[in-house]
C-alpha cells in the first residue's frame, strides 16, 4: 500500500474512532489522547521485541508483532496528520542527514586511525 493510501486509512480509522467515543458519551480524541496511545503501542511493542528476543514470556509474541509495529505506525501517521507534519519529506530530510553524517564521519579504528 503506498504511503498517501496508509494515511488516508490512518485518518479514516480515527474518524471511525471519534465517531464511536462521541455516540458513547464520550469526546474525541486529542493530538495528546493518540500521543498517550502511542506511548501505549510502543510500551507493547517493546515487551514483544523483548519476548522474541527471549529476554520475556510472552505466549506467540512472534505472530503479535505485527500488529503492534501497525498500532505504532497508525498513531505516527494520525499524529503527523493532526500536525499537519509532510511525513515523506521530514522523513526524506531525516535520512539524508543521518547519511551526510556518516559519510562525514567514518568510523575510526581501534588503533585510533579510520576504518578502511
Amino acid at each position: 500500500m503506498k504511503f498517501e493510501k496508509l494515511r488516508e486509512r490512518a485518518v479514516e480509522t480515527a474518524a471511525l474512532y471519534d465517531r464511536h467515543n462521541v455516540a458513547a458519551g464520550r469526546r474525541e480524541w486529542s493530538p495528546e489522547d493518540f500521543m498517550m496511545g502511542f506511548v501505549g503501542d510502543v510500551g507493547d511493542l517493546a515487551k514483544l521485541v523483548m519476548a522474541v528476543e527471549g529476554r520475556r514470556e510472552i505466549p506467540d509474541a512472534r505472530a503479535h508483532l505485527g500488529h503492534e509495529l501497525a498500532d505504532c505506525l497508525w498513531s505516527v501517521l494520525v499524529l503527523a496528520q493532526r500536525y499537519d507534519v509532510d511525513l515523506p519529506a521530514e522523513f526524506a530530510r531525516m535520512t539524508a542527514e543521518i547519511e551526510r553524517y556518516l559519510a562525514e564521519n567514518p568510523p575510526a579504528t581501534r588503533e585510533g586511525g579510520e576504518a578502511g
